[in-house]
């Protein structure tokens, strides 16, 4: 991934041939400590929802996430090679757990750089993101996915994994409880969610 610093991006990436890569609960929270080890550290994470066969992520790109390390004879920069090692992780937990082998994810995970238009695309991919289980039938509301961000936001968790504060300051997202609420469920058009991917 080309990543640039105090850039937003729209980050993702899927199961192999859409194979589902999380099959129960503890699935997605031994994948979210991963996300705090691995990710965090290297970026500011806006939002995020996992889903059974993908997640997407809102992320905040720092200093550090676009800084290069030596890994074999390449260069990397730190915040891809954090989702690297998260994917890799995550997959040999799985394929022992579930004594499958083979790969997991899909090889390159994705970042689309969400500053490439006079549209509110930061605004669009928060909401696109969090919409994502009720787009896919899992739920009717978002507050009953348990594994996106938007729970942290409507105040009913208090997740370690997102950077709320940073996020009303640099997306248009109300701290009105009412009003983010309202905003969130805004229709998102199909040619904007084609502008979220690679």
């Amino acid at each position: 991934m080309h990543i640039e610093s105090e850039t937003l991006y729209h980050i993702y990436n899927q199961g192999n041939n859409q194979e589902t890569i999380f099959l129960e609960r503890a699935d997605y929270i031994d994948f979210l400590h991963k996300i705090k080890e691995r990710i965090a550290p290297f970026c500011q994470i806006i939002n995020y929802c996992l889903m059974p066969n993908h997640y997407h992520f809102t992320i905040n790109a720092t200093e550090e996430s676009s800084e290069l390390m030596k890994l074999g004879g390449i260069n990397i920069n730190k915040l891809t090679n954090g989702f690297r090692l998260l994917n890799s992780l995550y997959a040999n937990q799985f394929n022992e757990k579930y004594k499958r082998s083979g790969s997991l994810f899909r090889q390159k995970t994705k970042a689309k750089s969400l500053e490439h238009s006079n549209k509110d695309y930061p605004f669009i991919c928060f909401n696109y993101v969090h919409q994502n289980p009720i787009k896919a039938g899992l739920c009717e509301k978002m507050e009953d996915w348990e594994f996106s961000s938007f729970r942290d936001y409507w105040g009913v968790r208090n997740g370690k994994i997102i950077n709320k504060e940073f996020a009303f300051d640099l997306i248009d997202i109300s701290e009105d409880k009412e009003l983010f609420y309202e905003d969130s469920y805004s229709n998102i058009l199909e040619d904007d969610i084609k502008e979220l991917y690679l």
